[in-house]
This record gives C-alpha cells, structure tokens and sequence, in this order.
C-alpha cells in the first residue's frame, strides 16, 4: 500500500487531500498539532476535522508534530517512508503574521525548508508538493490597468483576459510578511526541485475554500463570510468598495490536480491553481450569492483602508495546469461551492 505524508492534515486543503487519496487506497499519515488555533484563537480550531479523519479513514495515522522542530521531522520521514509528500501546513494570514512575525516565518519558511532537507535526505525520487500561495506576487497584480464595473473590478489590459500566468514577476513589490514568507518557501521548492532533480510543485493558490474550512476574519474569506451570514454577524469590508474580485477553487478540485501531479510528477513546476475567471466573484457579488441562498440579507460595514498587500483583482491562468494534465479540470462551480459551505456550517452550528 502507497503511503501519503500530508503536513496541515486537520486543515482545509490538508483534510481534503487525506481523504481523496484514502479514497485511492493510500495509506495517509497526516501532521498536524492544531496550531491554527494558536494563530487565530478557538475559532480557528481544527479539532474537529483531526477527529473526523480519525473516525472515518481506516488508514489514517496522526502525528503530533510541529514542522519547525527540524529533528522530528527529519525522523518522522525516515520513519514513515512515504511515496509522496503533500505540505499544507502554513501560518496563512496577511494580517496575523506581522504580530507574529518569526512564527510565521519560521513556519512558512523554515518549516518547508526542514520537510524539503528531510525529504531529499530520504529519497530523492518521491513526488513533494507545496501549496504555496498568489501572494508571493505581492501586489504586482494591482499595477494592471484595472475596469471598474457595477460591483467589480476586471483586468482591462488585454493581455490578463485569462488571468495571472506563472511567469508574472514576484520581486520589487510588496507582499506583506506572510507574503514574503512564502516567497522563501516557493523558491525553496523549486530550488530543491532543480538543484536535486527532486519532482516538486509549487502550487499558488488563489481563494482555496470548502465546506472543510475553519474560516476566520483573519484567513478564510469565503467561508467566514458564509458564516457572518447564517449567524446574521456584521462582516467588515477592507477597501476597494467590496469590489475586489478573487477566483475560487473548491478543495476537491485542488486534492484532485494534487493526484494528477503525484501521477505524472515534473521537476521544479509552478503552477497558479485557482478557479480560474468563471469561479471568480467580487466581496458584493459573494452577498448576493450567498444572501441568495440563505435567505438572509448581509450585514456589513466598509472600512476605507484596503489590507496591506492586498490584490484588487486576482484571478489564476489555468491554461498551463490544463496543458500539463489535461485530465483535470475544475468540477465545482462557484454556485455549488457556496452551497456546500453553508451546508457545513448549518451542520457544524
């Protein structure tokens, strides 16, 4: 039997992944020790899902540790011998990280080096996938010629009629420490992937979401504003008149690519993995979305001043992700994506 060493396993895309590939038959070792709980307080606690993966995958093996502690996770690799790695584990807020500055880097940074060293310590060979983030562009993005329409803002520039492509630039712009953080991680990856001829992917994530998150102000935009939502909670605007758009992608659609690239691994590839332009929505249109299926008007307030680093429109070119496995493709429409998440929430309350 296979076996999947998934780090952030009690996570959105972590969870996701372990039970996708226990559904293939792999034998899944998830790590994880909760820590999203210490960066975002009880509401950010993953617990739940921990619990849930425990109950329901026969093949599942949790583990305790804490990816910044180099020896554990130099041992837990030797020991383990996994046929592939899939690192979801992160500190993932623009805001959080400059209160906590060397957490999120020793997380972010150091923590992927440490899995990245252990891993070319083990084998060379064995597929290692990194979710890292569209964040590593900074706000590059946003120096695009941008169009404002009623409730959103769309790329005016021709040349971004499909989205943001692998080859836009990441440097000499600012990213937030979380940014920059994970720009440390992203080269790590590749660099490991080229100098080592080791098969790594970098995947960049857009708005990654599903009804697994533990969605937080802080992280999580589309399910957290689900939840204010159901429980008719103020949500508070950051700027750009709410019309700021991102591209979803639903986890399944993520967990998926994760298996074609674990199928068919390359050396050292990037790939922006989003919803692509038909999954994108700005923060007004998510109201009426989700106001269309809850019955229940939003309630928000606006703050004037956009967070740091923020893109006023992102959405990912999937036209490399398609041409390197033309297998996959997104499943889950932004509709049905909405729907699931407040399903979840309506369980969870």
């Amino acid at each position: 039997m296979k076996k999947l060493l998934v780090t952030g396993s009690s996570g959105l895309i972590g969870s996701e992944v372990c039970i996708h590939f226990a559904n293939l038959g792999w034998e899944i070792h998830g790590v994880d020790n909760n820590q999203r709980a210490i960066f975002f307080g009880p509401n950010g606690d993953t617990r739940w899902n921990q619990n849930k993966l425990q109950s329901e995958l026969k093949n599942f093996h949790h583990h305790e540790i804490d990816i910044r502690n180099r020896k554990d996770v130099i041992n837990l690799i030797q020991e383990v011998r996994p046929n592939a790695i899939v690192h979801t584990a992160a500190q993932p807020s623009h805001d959080r990280a400059a209160a906590i500055p060397f957490d999120d880097f020793d997380t972010n940074a150091v923590g992927t080096f440490n899995l990245l060293e252990a891993t070319r310590q083990y084998n060379t060979e064995i597929p290692f996938v990194h979710m890292s983030t569209n964040k590593v562009y900074g706000d590059a993005p946003n120096e695009i010629e941008m169009l404002e329409l009623d409730k959103r803002f769309d790329y005016k520039d021709k040349n971004y009629e499909h989205g943001i492509s692998e080859n836009f630039r990441i440097d000499q712009t600012k990213h937030s420490l979380f940014g920059a953080s994970k720009v440390s991680a992203d080269i790590s990856v590749q660099e490991y992937g080229r100098y080592f001829n080791m098969p790594t992917a970098c995947l960049r994530g857009g708005c990654l979401t599903g009804p697994n998150h533990t969605g937080v102000e802080l992280h999580g935009f589309l399910s957290y504003l689900v939840k204010c939502n159901l429980e008719e909670k103020e949500y508070t605007v950051f700027g750009y008149k709410g019309k700021q758009v991102r591209d979803n992608i639903h986890s399944y659609d993520v967990a998926r690519f994760i298996e074609e690239f674990i199928n068919a691994p390359r050396i050292a590839e990037v790939y922006n993995l989003g919803g692509g332009k038909d999954n994108t929505c700005s923060i007004l249109e998510a109201f009426d979305i989700i106001s269309g299926i809850s019955g229940k008007q939003m309630k928000y307030k606006y703050e004037e001043t956009n967070r740091i680093g923020d893109h006023i429109c992102y959405y990912s070119d999937l036209r490399k992700m398609k041409s390197h496995y033309p297998n996959w493709d997104i499943t889950k429409s932004l509709q049905q994506t909405f729907e699931e998440i407040y399903q979840s929430w309506i369980k969870r309350n």
